[in-house]
């Protein structure tokens, strides 16, 4: 094409009707200097560059849009954040010995209870003493997180960590009795992650067979008798997701107790299969966890999680916090217990 091409033609015309009909740069030659250079210029001067647009112009997500939106643009995808938060895959390895969140990292100022367990006791110790001065509201808070110990180990991408996890029950507003923990549980375990390859776990209708899991812990409130509770067991898991959803499921088997056992028949009341169902559609987050031993519909538990920011912009940092429980084993002292209560609080949100 002729350098003329991109020029307006009416324009050119009106200005050097001579050098635009000829299309022909010696047509500009027989003009005075202003004009022969303006000439020149109609002809080869490059058409102005298109002004940059900002990214802010475009509508382009930021970066933190971009991690929190699903394909289908409804929020945080369950799947990513399971890729992410177990480096199901080589892309997001972070190495060995780095510090991460296990379970939820909380603290419930106000926790309340239908039924406080004042006269804790079990079959192997039915004295355990009375607290008529427990009141019914207290607080709650859980510490609880994991390091990753072996990377790439037996399998492909499968990675052994280890956990702890503590959880306590304060009677913080109970100042007449001098604010006492009314009970502590403490939950170091090994868990070792495979996950399930691309082609293996596509279920098809947009459901994925992520990984399983295996491992082995211990629980104890570390108190000595009559209040001593504590188990040791092994657990096998395995998670699915749909877009924003995720369930999973994961069945414990008790390991044998020397000695006295503190806790009898613990898995009759609190359970031996967990099942749940997150969903994390965009900046809330909510989970269902059932636990179960199939034994008693009576027996077992349920607990409702719900999670948004405290501040939008920061959605993986602190987050309001509800969680409301019904039924036994909110701890381990009250694994015999049945209780109902909610919680209101804060919790830490960390990929």
């Amino acid at each position: 094409m002729h350098p003329t091409g991109s020029l307006p033609l009416l324009a050119l015309v009106a200005a050097f009707p001579v050098a635009a009909l000829a299309q022909d740069p010696g047509a500009c030659a027989g003009l005075d200097d202003a004009k022969r250079l303006a000439c020149y210029d109609a002809i080869y001067r490059p058409p102005p560059a298109k002004p940059i647009t900002p990214p802010a112009a475009r509508n382009e997500p930021s970066a933190l849009e971009a991690v929190a939106t699903t394909p289908s643009g409804k929020g945080l995808a369950t799947d990513d954040y399971l890729t992410k938060f177990w480096e199901l895959d080589t892309d997001s390895k972070r190495g060995t010995f780095v510090v991460r969140t296990n379970q939820p990292n909380f603290l419930l100022p106000a926790h309340y209870s239908s039924s406080i367990n004042k006269a804790p006791s079990s079959p192997t110790h039915p004295d355990g003493g009375t607290y008529p001065q427990y009141r019914k509201t207290e607080a709650e808070l859980q510490l609880s997180l994991r390091a990753k110990v072996l990377e790439d180990v037996l399998l492909p991408n499968a990675d052994l960590w280890l956990s702890y996890t503590q959880q306590s029950i304060w009677q913080m507003w109970n100042g007449q009795d001098s604010a006492p923990f009314r009970s502590s549980d403490y939950q170091p375990e090994a868990i070792f992650v495979v996950p399930i390859p691309e082609k293996t776990g596509d279920l098809g209708g947009g459901w994925r067979w992520r990984m399983l899991l295996a491992g082995i812990a211990h629980e104890s409130n570390g108190y000595g008798l009559p209040l001593s509770r504590s188990w040791n067991y092994a657990y096998v898991g395995t998670a699915f997701t749909h877009d924003d959803i995720a369930l999973r499921a994961r069945f414990s088997q008790r390991l044998g107790e020397a000695g006295v056992d503190d806790n009898p028949h613990i898995t009759d009341y609190i359970g031996n299969t967990e099942l749940s169902a997150a969903w994390l559609p965009g900046e809330t987050t909510m989970q269902l966890t059932a636990r179960t031993s199939f034994k008693s519909a009576s027996r077992g538990s349920l607990k409702f999680e719900w999670t948004r920011p405290v501040w939008a912009a920061k959605p993986d940092g602190l987050r309001w916090y509800v969680q409301l429980f019904s039924g036994y084993g909110e701890t381990m002292l009250d694994y015999n217990h049945r209780q109902n209560s909610v919680g209101l609080g804060f919790t830490l949100f960390q990929l």
